[in-house]
């Protein structure tokens, strides 16, 4: 993978990250291979690079210029545009659409999903943002993150808890799992359930106690103790 590659997937989380304030494989090794034979595998490699190299490749630089205009409305809260295109350049929706298979049209799953959170349009984020696939366990936990939130707006206390306990374990590190695990334990605070509640602080005391959730989850947990009955 090129320095400019490198740098394009760095910029594609850095975008991911600051929407939500903090916050692939593409072929998969297929062992039934082997049983074809030699020559079978020299022809379907053949095959497949084939494939990459006169049509996935392509396919990917058209989707890249297809959704640029459309990254650039997002990045500027113009959710409506970002989504639908301006009449003159497409929007995510679009790319999505002619680009899916496409590692951008997959990306374009989480922009879409965000911009409909935006948008207050709950329903349409969880779909697109249920679409999204990615192998980077961070970008994983955000995008499972937002489909919680979807779900706090819409009153769903039980799937958004499910969602958080998710995002909060796909990715064990101080960056995510912290942010969901408070959100975790505040929605248990609204159903009452306590002790779950109490199971989440502990969590953040006990592993990011360094994070900024850790440095303020004492009195969370006092609260959770206290209520429990």
């Amino acid at each position: 993978m090129s320095k400019k590659q490198n740098q394009q997937k760095h910029d594609e989380f850095d975008s991911i990250q600051e929407s939500f304030t903090r916050g692939e494989q593409f072929i998969e090794k297929n062992r039934s291979l082997l049983t074809f034979g030699v020559i079978g595998i020299l022809v379907i490699a053949a095959a497949v690079l084939g494939y990459k190299r006169w049509i996935q490749a392509p396919k990917e630089e058209n989707a890249i210029r297809s959704a640029y205009v459309a990254q650039q409305y997002f990045e500027k809260d113009s959710f409506s545009l970002a989504l639908k295109g301006d009449g003159e350049f497409p929007g995510f929706l679009d790319v999505i659409e002619d680009y899916g298979s496409t590692n951008i049209g997959n990306l374009s799953n989480y922009y879409a999903g965000v911009s409909y959170y935006k948008l207050g349009m709950f329903d349409e984020a969880i779909t697109y943002m249920s679409q999204f696939s990615t192998s980077v366990p961070q970008m994983k936990s955000v995008s499972l993150g937002l489909i919680g939130d979807a779900y706090t707006e819409k009153a769903d206390p039980a799937k958004a808890a499910e969602y958080y306990q998710k995002a909060a374990d796909v990715a064990n590190d101080e960056l995510t799992a912290p942010i969901f695990l408070m959100k975790l334990g505040r929605t248990y605070e609204k159903t009452n359930q306590w002790n779950k509640a109490l199971v989440a602080y502990e969590r953040i005391e006990t592993d990011y106690a360094k994070t900024e959730e850790g440095r303020n989850i004492t009195k969370f947990i006092t609260r959770a103790k206290l209520n429990i009955k």
